[in-house]
């Protein structure tokens, strides 16, 4: 349905007025009703039945359960936990699992599908993928050249002189950017697939643009040359729909900190197709991916499933105080958050065009809706002292990544449309004022 904005606080409150989620902002702690949170696509905010969820961890189930609380709920929480979020990305029971960071379960998944095919070097990812997965792949491709194998199990020869042929030649492909910066290079990407494809791993929805990728065209192309396809949903979770089974999606991974509003450093999770489970073996061998962990035996056997995947003991106390933080979003359903979230974007897009744009910003993000995610980039040559003068100044947070791109990011659950025109009402008033003027180019070390 095509809407016609206008650029007024009253339209704003009428959009307002037939939001159908308007009620969860009050399942949201507030603590400044002035302030303009543009920033969940980075931590989300704090619901309430988190905050209470903690308090109740602490005081009881550690302070009074002490160990005992292993018993009651704790050991099974990673898989309890992931089959919730599995409903929120389209993953049937037994194939998601909350563990570690997002950097580590791309290590072990993108190790692990390199293993099943260790006779295809390629490995396709792109310039718009966030920076520490780069930095993940190319660890790995040193680790093998240096002569680490998962063969079943992993074995790190620090002494190797000749690296095993099938590992050594491992190359990373970065697909670049289409002609106006914002999208991938599609036809690039499908070019690259080929029979010498092991794994493509990309960011589903791009953390600068909010580019989002086609994940089933993709997963089909990477099939059809035989290559295994590895989504980090970091900026997607919560934010867009997900259906990682229809796709046939080989494997994912994502953070729970964003948009699922799990606090900062929650756990974040895996997924993997039940169809290559039993195929594939963790690099990381640790008790809890242990098959029968309480027997305590001294030589390692996977466990079934997904928990292989698991290493150590998790941070039960972040990982429980998540799981409540995710009742919201379970509550208000995938569809009903993309349609207000495509709402706010587009009411936002028209505000850059219409209000900002004679200040020199120009839109970082795709137009169409079916093309982008929950947040947005405008850019200017001077948005990181703009996006400075906004925190320190006019009680608006968005955040910066360079060159230029100021991200606004709109969580549908506790972000009003009168946010929306709020927020760049006062982005106006820094740029007719010269606000950021006075601001250095000098980057804080948080941005």
């Amino acid at each position: 349905m095509k809407i016609d904005f206008a650029a007024s606080k009253d339209f704003a409150l009428q959009l307002d007025s037939n939001d159908k989620l308007a009620s969860f902002r009050d399942l949201f702690l507030i603590h400044d009703p002035n302030l303009i949170y543009l920033d969940g696509n980075s931590l989300g905010a704090l619901p309430k039945s988190a905050q209470a969820k903690a308090r109740e961890i602490v005081d009881e189930q550690w302070g009074r359960d002490l160990i005992r609380g292993w018993n009651k709920g704790w050991w099974e929480a990673p898989q309890r936990v992931g089959d919730k979020i599995g409903t929120l990305i389209g993953a049937g029971a037994g194939q998601v699992i909350v563990n570690d960071t997002v950097s580590l379960n791309l290590f072990k998944l993108a190790t692990s599908a390199l293993t099943l095919q260790p006779n295809r070097k390629r490995i396709i990812t792109d310039t718009f993928n966030f920076p520490s997965d780069l930095y993940i792949l190319q660890g790995i491709k040193k680790l093998l050249s240096l002569g680490g194998r998962v063969d079943g199990g992993f074995r790190y020869a620090t002494n190797a002189t000749q690296p095993p042929p099938s590992y050594r030649d491992h190359e990373i492909i970065r697909i670049g950017a289409s002609d106006n910066d914002v999208t991938p290079n599609i036809a690039e990407l499908e070019s690259a697939i080929n029979e010498d494809t092991a794994l493509i791993t990309l960011s589903h929805v791009v953390f600068k643009s909010g580019y989002i990728y086609d994940m089933r065209r993709i997963t089909e192309l990477a099939h059809a040359k035989g290559a295994l396809v590895l989504w980090d949903l970091s900026h997607s979770a919560g934010s867009v729909p997900i259906e990682l089974d229809q796709c046939n999606a080989d494997f994912a991974i994502g953070c729970t900190y964003k948009y699922l509003n799990g606090g900062p450093g929650a756990p974040a999770f895996l997924y993997v197709n039940k169809k290559i489970q039993s195929k594939l073996s963790s690099p990381i061998w640790g008790w809890w991916g242990q098959k029968n962990p309480f027997d305590f035996g001294l030589d390692y056997e996977p466990a079934d499933g997904v928990q292989r995947f698991l290493v150590g003991t998790q941070a039960m106390i972040s990982l429980l105080t998540m799981e409540a933080g995710l009742e919201p979003t379970l509550q208000a359903g995938m569809p009903a958050l993309r349609e207000k979230s495509i709402v706010m974007t587009d009411y936002a897009i028209y505000l850059t065009e219409n209000v900002l744009a004679q200040y020199g910003f120009t839109l970082g993000s795709p137009r169409d809706s079916k093309q982008r995610g929950s947040h947005i980039s405008i850019r200017h040559e001077d948005g990181y002292r703009i996006n400075r003068a906004l925190i320190e100044e006019m009680s608006v947070i968005p955040d910066f990544r360079a060159p230029d791109n100021l991200r606004l990011g709109f969580a549908p659950l506790y972000i009003s449309f009168a946010d929306v025109w709020e927020g760049f009402d006062r982005i106006k008033r820094v740029m007719e004022e010269k606000k950021y003027e006075k601001y250095p180019k000098q980057k804080l070390l948080v941005t």
